[in-house]
């Protein structure tokens, strides 16, 4: 079933679609097929993580007046425009992937034997040599894989899509890495950076999975997890829980990967899951429309605000997650997610002020409309949404381009009215 609800004005409009998942599991079971995502095994990913030096525990932010405002219980943003200074959570995945790889390359565990600073050391630069790191990115992936590649004395190659952020370049060059501007849109510079690799004994550090290259995906998965894993740890010691999650898609990996440990940690009493994704890179979507449990690619120019959601193509490890266990699947216009930075900019009361990209605020801006909004009544209920609600949303990313956050925030762009 395809559900369309559109509030129209003068000259504007909010687009919002959702599909219900008549496929997701809930019976509780020994989750083998996403075992890589559960607790036991991913205690060596915080570890690593919290090596490094610049660790810290990124804020788990309560909106107490908003979610009053809204008539639901709780509202939690976990901020991770706070993650090693990178304003974006997207290097959680690339120094893990990284990390991994160099330990596979030098044959030692790099929980039990090597930390991040110990990664650096000259015995494992000469045993793996010399080693160039290549990615696609919109920018926060490539910016993490930049900055690992640099923390940890190796080259790093960036190529980003058309249209990209000059200030999102130049924030990766900073970092150290080679970095170019391509012609094509996302999914075309992932071949690219595919074929650079191939052509120049490179490494492909991407987030999307395909049939031949899930081990690296995965990795990155993994490296996601520590986001949801301090949540729980913070939430457990206010002796909290969620009801309700939403969660931005691109590929998929940074979805799945949370919803793989939900799965995991909690079974059929995990939080309701609300993907969400912008309307003209809806792979995801597009995916649960078909309903032939296969991935489905959008093609085109993969036009939106959220840079970090512009992807076509679904990862095929995020995809089979997110079609087992997610619950509903929605496609929104860009408004959603420009009202969202409004909304966490400008905070109600003593609420706290989020400073949050396209990507990062679309969670936000999706519960303040369907809430405020009677025409948008029905989603809302669809959610089982209600003043008994506790919902997490993750703010993925700071203002990693702040000319376009001001004008969208400063000047009233992509409003709703």
């Amino acid at each position: 079933m395809v559900k369309t609800l559109e509030r129209k004005s003068i000259d504007k409009k909010i687009n919002i679609r959702y599909i219900e998942n008549n496929k997701v599991q809930y019976t509780d079971k020994n989750y083998k097929d996403i075992d890589y995502l559960n607790k036991n095994n991913l205690k060596k990913v915080f570890e690593l993580h919290k090596s490094i030096l610049d660790y810290k525990r990124t804020p788990l932010f309560e909106l107490d007046n908003l979610a009053s405002r809204l008539d639901v219980s709780k509202i939690w943003v976990k901020d991770e425009s706070y993650r090693f200074g990178l304003n974006a959570f997207k290097v959680l995945g690339g120094i893990y992937a990284v990390a991994s790889y160099l330990e596979e390359k030098y044959g030692e565990d790099v929980v039990s034997d090597l930390t991040f600073n110990e990664l650096k050391c000259r015995e494992v630069k000469e045993k793996v040599g010399e080693i160039t790191f290549v990615t696609a990115t919109d920018g926060n992936h490539g910016r993490g894989i930049a900055w690992a590649a640099n923390q940890l004395g190796y080259k790093s190659v960036v190529f980003m899509p058309k249209g990209s952020s000059e200030i999102r370049l130049k924030n990766i060059k900073s970092e150290g890495a080679e970095a170019y501007i391509t012609e094509f849109n996302y999914d075309e510079s992932v071949k690219i950076a595919e074929e650079y690799s191939k052509d120049n004994n490179g490494v492909l550090i991407q987030d999307n999975a395909w049939k031949g290259y899930e081990k690296i995906p995965m990795w990155i998965m993994q490296g996601y997890t520590t986001i949801i894993y301090e949540v729980l740890k913070e939430l457990e010691e206010k002796s909290e829980d969620i009801t309700h999650i939403i969660l931005q898609a691109g590929v998929g990996s940074f979805a799945s990967s949370i919803l793989g440990y939900l799965v995991n940690e909690f079974g059929s009493k995990r939080p309701l899951t609300v993907i969400i994704e912008p309307e003209k890179a809806a792979c995801m979507y597009k995916s649960a429309f078909y309903n032939d449990n296969n991935p489905h690619n959008v093609e085109g120019s993969l036009d939106t605000i959220m840079a970090g959601l512009a992807c076509g193509e679904p990862s095929t490890l995020g995809w089979e997650i997110l079609n087992k266990y997610a619950n509903i699947f929605i496609s929104c216009s860009d408004n959603v997610a420009a009202n969202g930075m409004r909304v966490l900019g400008n905070p109600l009361s003593d609420d706290p002020r989020i400073i949050s990209g396209e990507s990062g605020a679309v969670g936000i801006g999706l519960i303040d409309i369907i809430k405020e909004y009677s025409q948008f009544k029905e989603i809302s209920e669809k959610l089982k949404i209600n003043k008994d609600s506790k919902i997490l949303v993750i703010n993925t990313e700071g203002d990693t381009d702040p000319e376009a956050y001001r004008d969208i925030v400063w000047n009233g762009k992509y409003n709703i009215k």
